[in-house]
């Protein structure tokens, strides 16, 4: 399968908030090219059939529409499991990685089962496989691709190559907040978010095998090289992820200056 046709048209340049709504507002006149990064809560270490066949019922519903889409699967708590035993077991952070990758590859089979006929059925394992699989009316969906690179930066990177119009980030919280809301119960959501900001709180935090916080530090550039379009929205309702693809003021928004 090649890759969708570019729409003749051209959505307009704006910045902000303001910009976001007008470019899905013209992305629904046409065909639309999304990426959703499934956050690891959606893969539990026992995993849960009723939420996966959610997740892909409101999805493939999207696909359904004429819609092109990528799904991006994290690794979840299997995978923080075994790279913890890995660890233990003397493995280097690179070794460790290959394992998460590894988990994250099988909950990805997992969620294109979940999609049923509507999934691609090959999972890619290299970003060069993507861009023959996308298509209108279909979803890809892939796991982790090399060491070093979180689950998040495999979004960004598919958000880039496929020229994506959105790039939602679900997760278990309901955005973006100004400290861990699990932790602070004094913690803020932020409407909207600059990717400055975003970089220099990854920045203040270390990097391993399993324990990338909310956006790490390469993700982050990619999505600011590409000025990706990203959205974080809690994954509890899968609703919520189409509701961002749709253009509904929802969760956080990361601006670019």
């Amino acid at each position: 399968m090649l890759v969708s046709k570019v729409p003749s048209k051209t959505p307009p340049i704006t910045s902000g908030v303001a910009g976001y709504v007008e470019s899905v507002r013209f992305c629904l006149q046409t065909r639309m090219k999304a990426v959703v990064k499934l956050g690891g809560a959606l893969f539990k270490r026992d995993p849960d059939v009723d939420a996966l066949r959610g997740m892909g019922k409101v999805l493939s519903g999207f696909a359904g529409e004429g819609n092109q889409l990528v799904t991006v699967a994290g690794g979840g708590q299997n995978a923080r499991v075994y790279i913890d035993v890995a660890r233990k077991l003397g493995a280097d952070e690179s070794t460790s990685d290959l394992l998460g990758i590894t988990l994250t590859r099988a909950n990805a089979e997992l969620f294109r089962l979940a999609l049923g006929s509507i999934a691609v059925a090959k999972i890619p394992t290299m970003l060069s496989e993507l861009i023959h699989y996308v298509s209108p009316g279909k979803v890809v969906v892939m796991g982790g691709l090399q060491p070093g690179q979180s689950t998040n930066a495999v979004a960004a990177l598919a958000a880039e190559i496929t020229r994506a119009d959105l790039l939602v980030n679900a997760t278990d919280v309901q955005g973006v907040y100004t400290a861990d809301p699990k932790k602070d119960p004094k913690a803020k959501m932020l409407r909207t978010i600059g990717i400055d900001k975003l970089l220099s709180w990854a920045m203040a935090g270390d990097v391993y095998a399993g324990k990338y916080e909310l956006l790490d530090p390469v993700a982050l550039k990619i999505m600011q090289r590409a000025r990706i379009p990203t959205r974080f929205v809690s994954m509890e309702d899968p609703s919520n992820i189409t509701s961002a693809l749709r253009g509904r003021d929802i969760g956080t928004l990361v601006s670019y200056s």
